[in-house]
């Protein structure tokens, strides 16, 4: 029997756009030095990157020595599973919702990792060595009879195949009602926060039975119940001091040395509401998302849905900085409520310096601001750029005026792809964007070029 000349053909762009929910990124973040790179999915697994040596001929080539912008793939593992709350009768997801290195105290390198309920702290160790020779078991590990040892050996190492052993060392669980939404490890170490809808409780690394209450605006009846904290920060150099955020669009800077429960602020930054704008949106679009101390530890930086806003610890009336993100869809909030996007959580990170801010938008836009000029540029993170050395171009969206070849309309905007998770190298201008299931790694060169992975 001949082929079908009807039969169905396979719609290879169809399967190359498909992505299952499992695999969409849903966190991102370097480790210190950034030579390791680590994302977490919606699935539960971490991926764990890490940055490539260049080759002599290569930066002989370029001109450049050392470490190049290429992070392959260096460990990947599960690290939470679905699970159960029978109590409630409540599922709870796998999904990695924030992922946080602690500092380098040996040749181990250690991560938190939390979901919804639970925070899990990983050890990531190599191994290029084993042991051999031993006195009581042979050389598959079966355990010899005494009675046939007649002589004493003494075991010796011999090189074997490098092997990423990672081994959880702590879980802790039970310290949650609510969702998780965030983790942050305290500057003396030791210590960690996780934040969740109404509470925010401090953990000792070494301690996992127990925690410590620091913030509690749960109301004493649910029915008054008018904010939820959204994310939550240590000063990176002061122990004492952290920030969180609010659904009201409020920061509060809290220290530790004034009161085990830290239900009164120190600091409250908010910035004065223009009764002449307020909407029915208002308060939704005001919600930060995001908070983020800047290195130096002086500026806050954080996002609500249409603003990117610095703020100076020592300015509590409001923020010394605004960047419009997209203005442009303030005419689209309808549409946008309609459909949810209105509640998407955009992240901000800092450059290494704190001179640049970068933070997400939509159709796999995202921008940066350039803090001393005050202009802001938008970028594409798309397959097109995943070629090495491939150079960012700018894009626009067009809201009016004269119209440029490669603009992009409101209307035209793809509001299912959006960049909501993204981290910038510690020490380089070198910025990983996760863009759904797809990680772009840009680094920006001396000509400059892009790099992508």
């Amino acid at each position: 029997m001949g082929e079908d000349a009807e039969s169905p053909k396979i719609n290879h762009t169809f399967l190359r756009d498909y992505v299952t929910e499992a695999d969409v990124i849903s966190t991102v973040e370097f480790n210190q030095t950034g030579d390791l790179l680590a994302t977490g999915d919606k699935g539960g697994r971490v991926v764990i990157f890490q940055r490539e040596t260049e080759l002599k001929g290569e930066s002989e080539e370029t001109g450049e020595v050392g470490d190049s912008g290429e992070y392959n793939v260096y460990s990947t593992f599960q690290s939470h599973e679905p699970d159960f709350d029978y109590l409630k009768s409540l599922e709870i997801e796998e999904k990695i919702n924030k992922i946080r290195w602690l500092p380098q105290q040996n040749a181990a390198h250690f991560l938190l990792s939390t979901n919804d309920k639970t925070v899990k702290l990983w050890k990531v160790s190599e191994r290029d060595k084993r042991p051999e020779g031993y006195n009581l078991k042979d050389e598959e590990g079966r355990i010899k009879d005494v009675s046939t040892i007649t002589s004493l050996r003494v075991p010796v190492l011999k090189p074997t195949d490098l092997m990423v052993e990672v081994r959880p060392r702590r879980v802790f669980a039970n310290g949650h009602t609510y969702h998780i939404n965030s983790i942050s490890v305290n500057s003396d170490g030791e210590t960690y926060l996780s934040a969740d809808d109404l509470r925010i409780n401090m953990w000792h690394l070494d301690i996992t039975d127990r925690s410590f209450n620091i913030v509690d605006i749960k109301p004493a009846n649910m029915e008054d119940l008018t904010e939820v904290i959204t994310a939550a920060e240590f000063h990176p150099h002061h122990c004492h001091l952290f920030v969180y955020s609010s659904s009201k669009g409020t920061l509060r800077l809290c220290d530790m040395r004034a009161s085990a429960l830290c239900d009164k602020h120190t600091k409250l930054f908010e910035e004065p509401e223009d009764p002449g704008s307020r909407s029915f949106f208002s308060e939704i679009i005001s919600s930060v998302s995001d908070v983020k101390f800047s290195h130096s530890g002086r500026y806050l930086l954080t996002r609500d849905y249409l603003t990117a806003k610095v703020w100076d610890l020592n300015m509590d009336k409001g923020p010394v900085e605004t960047y419009q993100v997209h203005e442009y869809l303030r005419s689209k909030l309808c549409s946008l409520y309609e459909n949810d996007c209105i509640f998407d959580k955009f992240e901000c990170v800092w450059n290494s310096s704190d001179s640049v801010i970068m933070t997400g938008a939509y159709n796999s836009f995202f921008r940066m601001f350039d803090r001393e000029t005050g202009r802001g540029v938008t970028l594409e993170a798309w397959r097109e750029n995943s070629k090495p050395r491939a150079v960012l171009r700018t894009r626009r969206v067009y809201t009016g005026g004269k119209r440029r070849r490669g603009d992009v309309g409101v209307d035209s905007l793809d509001f299912t792809k959006k960049i909501l998770h993204m981290a910038w190298h510690p020490a380089e201008n070198i910025i990983a964007i996760a863009a759904t299931n797809n990680l772009y790694i840009f680094q920006d060169r001396v000509n400059p070029d892009a790099q992508t992975q």
